[in-house]
């Protein structure tokens, strides 16, 4: 159940992408990819450090996505930016 609420909270952050500039690698589905793949990492990075199950899930367990995601969002529009200026 874990890492649904992982995949979900990543999706939710990548809703917000419209407000940034179309600057991510391969476009809105990186951002996509970026987000959900750095909210699964970080979830389950902080699932295992704390020593619990992927059955077991409360507010902490959402919470410990969002900063993935944001990496995660920001390492693909990083590289959206080095592929648009070597052009």
């Amino acid at each position: 159940m874990a890492a649904v609420v992982w995949f979900t909270m990543g999706i939710a952050l990548w809703h917000f992408t419209i407000f940034v500039p179309d600057r991510f690698w391969a476009g809105i589905i990186g951002a996509f990819l970026g987000a959900t793949t750095g909210a699964m990492v970080s979830g389950a990075f902080a699932q295992i450090a704390a020593g619990r199950s992927i059955g077991e899930t409360d507010v902490a367990t959402a919470m410990v996505a969002v900063p993935g995601a944001l990496i995660g969002l920001a390492v693909v529009f990083v590289l959206g930016l080095r592929a648009e200026r070597s052009v």
